[in-house]
């Protein structure tokens, strides 16, 4: 029994198809329209899953959608109404919308699809919590979701046992604590729903010095992960700003400007926010473990992606196991859609998956040597077919030499991270290697941290405590700032990406490759792309991305191309695409 599930219209739409209650394939749609947090129907990623399993529409026996329009639009129009006459031209934008298409999700997928078969609609957090319950190798546990909005939802506490899932606590819009996260997020100068692990990434070079200013204005929370936004400082509900004058006074700056200098005062205040964030979700899980009493805690929703917050809770050690969905914003929501038909709607028995790379996100689109050889002849590049011990010992010593290589391997991730298919690689060991692929290889803000890669039997001696973290979805502090200065963050933390044989045998030998020139069994792992570009997906997208940067090798699955060999080349790869800057 295959089901489909699908997310869209707001942003990171995607799709997933599961077959018999396990997860087989699962994209985004930027990854194939190169629109980044595209938010259009999935017609192409859609397409993919059902090409990938060689089977048509017509073998999809249920698909379901991962929220329930009329409730989200109830939610809205109320909000929109109380705000009038300011938000009447809003109103009106928003009524003809909703009226356009997504009121009648049902009708545009059996349209657009050509498909004849039955179509139901999840809860937006019960997509959230069921994403990330039923890829977790728990028979129960905990479940907290925490994002910016559903239908109206902001924050769910769930319980999840064998193949059911039940809502325990809720609170609701328009207090939410992604919101309020997104809000400071524009302040210092990023896009909302695209910048706030910039904001993340930023909280280090500062210090929390404005938490107590932050609780006296914007926002108040009890023992139990309540919070109370005060909504005099708050646009989002008027839909043009999430924040507004009197939010700048209290700070007494305006909002940072995109392209303006980042200076201390942004540092400290995103410091400030990551602080008062952290305490907020340790009070939630704090009250989740107190009224579910599980040793299991799963975590979902945009802000389970924030994994500083994330590396506090391991250190807190209030449950004995923590799961995060390597999707867990909206993307994920299309898995977690596709199980509530098998696990709710159709009441199917569970099956469990085993945490692994190659079941969770190597499951997307995949090109042989077969498929990228006559790409290459096609544009007359220089190339070598090389055999796996050659080529990882080539790139091993390319990275020695501070090469930086483009990374093309396998079935492409499912989820925001690059986790070794759609990789950049670098050796972390030299001071100016960060400053160096932010601005000549990403084109990137200089501050922004990058994760390292390591091997997964030597990481607790690189990271404290570190045994198994696949997924880069925890920081884990270090005392090797010095060997590593590349990837190890202002506070001496890293974003660590654990790596065995099993679920990734290519990378793994390069790494033992470049671990026996170097003793250090430690790359940084960034996403194939720059910035405002999704992460590529086939290989012309590879290609175009190595010649218009300053990367100097690249690997697509046996073939080895290095830059020097390829100085004069077709201009549809070197011409540059400009991307709409996150």
């Amino acid at each position: 029994m295959f089901i489909l599930g699908i997310s869209c219209f707001y942003h990171d739409s995607a799709a997933a198809l599961l077959k018999d209650g396990v997860i087989i394939s699962a994209a985004q749609e930027e990854r194939f329209t190169r629109i980044k947090h595209d938010k259009a129907f999935p017609e192409k990623a859609v397409e993919f899953c059902l090409k990938k399993n060689n089977i048509s529409i017509d073998d999809v026996e249920l698909i379901v959608f991962y929220e329930k329009p009329f409730v989200k639009f109830d939610r809205i129009i109320n909000t929109l109404q109380f705000q009038v006459p300011t938000t009447f031209s809003l109103f009106r934008k928003t009524i003809l919308s909703w009226l356009k298409n997504k009121l009648w999700v049902s009708s545009i997928i059996k349209s657009t699809l050509n498909y004849n078969g039955e179509v139901i609609y999840s809860a937006h957090h019960e997509s959230h919590a069921a994403g990330t319950f039923f890829t977790s190798p728990f028979k129960e546990s905990a479940i907290l979701t925490i994002d910016g909005v559903g239908e109206k939802a902001c924050t769910t506490i769930a319980i999840g046992k064998a193949n059911k899932i039940s809502m325990l606590k809720e609170q609701q819009y328009p207090h939410s604590i992604g919101l309020l996260y997104s809000a400071f997020t524009q302040y210092c100068g990023f896009k909302v729903n695209s910048g706030e692990y910039k904001l993340m990434g930023l909280a280090p070079y500062g210090k929390p010095i404005y938490k107590h200013l932050i609780l006296e204005h914007f926002v108040s929370y009890n023992d139990q992960g309540v919070i109370e936004l005060n909504m005099k400082y708050f646009s989002f509900e008027k839909g043009k700003s999430t924040i507004n004058k009197d939010f700048c006074s209290v700070f007494n700056r305006n909002a940072r400007a995109a392209d303006a200098e980042m200076d201390a005062f942004y540092f400290d205040v995103a410091s400030s926010i990551q602080a008062l964030i952290e305490d907020i979700i340790i009070c939630l899980v704090s009250y989740a473990k107190e009224i579910t009493q599980m040793d299991n805690l799963c975590l979902s929703g945009g802000v389970a992606l924030n994994c500083k917050a994330n590396g506090a809770l391991l250190e807190k050690n209030s449950f004995k196991n923590i799961w995060v969905q390597p999707a867990s914003g909206d993307a994920g929501c299309a898995v977690g859609a596709a199980y509530v038909g098998w696990n709710h709607f159709l009441k199917k028995e569970r099956v469990y998956l085993k945490d692994s790379l190659k079941s969770q996100v190597y499951i997307g689109s995949s090109y042989s040597n077969t498929q990228i050889e006559p790409i290459l002849k096609a544009y007359n590049l220089n190339y070598k077919n090389l055999n796996e011990d050659t080529l990882c010992d080539s790139v091993a010593e390319a990275l020695h030499q501070k090469k930086i290589i483009g990374w093309f391997q396998g079935a492409m991730e499912f989820g925001p991270r690059a986790l070794g298919h759609r990789s950049i690689l670098a050796s972390p060991l030299f001071s100016d290697m960060k400053k160096h692929v932010n601005l000549n290889i990403k084109f990137r803000e200089g501050f922004r941290p990058f994760a390292p890669i390591v091997l997964e039997e030597d990481s607790k001696t690189w990271f404290s405590n570190c045994e198994v973290s696949k997924y880069m979805l925890f920081t884990y502090k270090t005392d090797k700032k010095e060997a590593i200065p590349s990837c190890v963050h202002e506070d001496n933390t890293a974003r660590v990406q654990t790596l065995n044989k099993d679920e990734n045998p290519r990378l793994h030998k390069l790494i033992s490759a470049f671990k026996t020139k170097t003793n250090c069994p430690v790359l940084i792992n960034t996403s194939f792309n720059v910035r405002g570009e999704p992460i590529v997906e086939s290989p012309i997208d590879a290609l175009k991305c190595f010649f218009q940067t300053g990367m100097d090798i690249l690997v697509m699955e046996n073939f080895i191309l290095l830059k020097e060999d390829n100085l004069e080349v077709a201009e549809v790869l070197t011409k540059k695409v400009l991307y709409e800057l996150d």
